[in-house]
């Protein structure tokens, strides 16, 4: 699906920030920015990359922060279809 019709189907912006350890330097923390379209409460598109993350990458997870934002409401938007200009 493209973004509108997502975030039409209930999709909201999902941003989550996560602190992991380097593999080598265990006192050192780096931060990972990654985002998607998740539907919440249950986000299940966050935790599918954070299980992935445990499998696959090296870097053990310190902690994970997130925000979830609903770009469009159901009564936001509303079918135009055709526009008047006036000069």
């Amino acid at each position: 699906m493209r973004e509108t019709e997502l975030m039409l189907a209930g999709y909201g912006l999902t941003t989550a920030e996560m602190f992991y350890r380097m593999p080598d330097y265990q006192n050192v923390l780096n931060s990972f920015i990654w985002q998607d379209y998740d539907l919440a409460p249950d986000h299940p598109r966050l935790f599918r990359f954070i299980e992935f993350w445990q499998e696959e990458i090296e870097g053990p997870l310190h902690s994970v922060r997130f925000v979830h934002r609903k770009e469009i409401a159901p009564g936001e938007w509303r079918n135009v279809k055709g526009e008047f200009y006036l000069q």
